[in-house]
């Protein structure tokens, strides 16, 4: 059946997998890689299954962010930041929807949020 996800470059996989395990509760349905390290992981939240890739001349951040749907985005936005995540824009209400984002240790972007209807 075809599904897409997304697959993020970071410059060190076993901190990414600690760090999105911690923020979003993801599990960890494979990992490969040696002495300590991570070099590919798929997590998923929930059902919405995204990558990981240790690349260490990864300078962070691109051009997409993600968007969790959640039930409570105030606590998953405190959980994130609570794992080390840099606050973007706090939680707040606009366009039908409870929403904030924040920067991943690696500078990729977040938002976790809900509709209000």
């Amino acid at each position: 059946m075809p599904s897409i996800a997304p697959w993020i470059e970071v410059p060190d996989g076993a901190r990414a997998v600690d760090f999105y395990v911690a923020a979003f509760g993801a599990e960890v349905r494979h990992r490969d890689g040696f002495d300590g390290r991570t070099i590919v992981a798929r997590l998923a939240i929930g059902e919405a299954e995204f990558w990981i890739q240790e690349e260490p001349s990864a300078t962070g951040g691109g051009p997409i962010r993600m968007i969790v749907t959640v039930t409570d985005p105030d606590a998953a936005y405190a959980r994130a930041v609570a794992a080390g995540a840099t606050e973007v824009v706090p939680v707040y209400e606009d366009h039908g929807w409870r929403i904030g984002r924040f920067a991943d240790p690696f500078g990729h972007h977040w938002e976790v949020g809900r509709p209000l209807a």
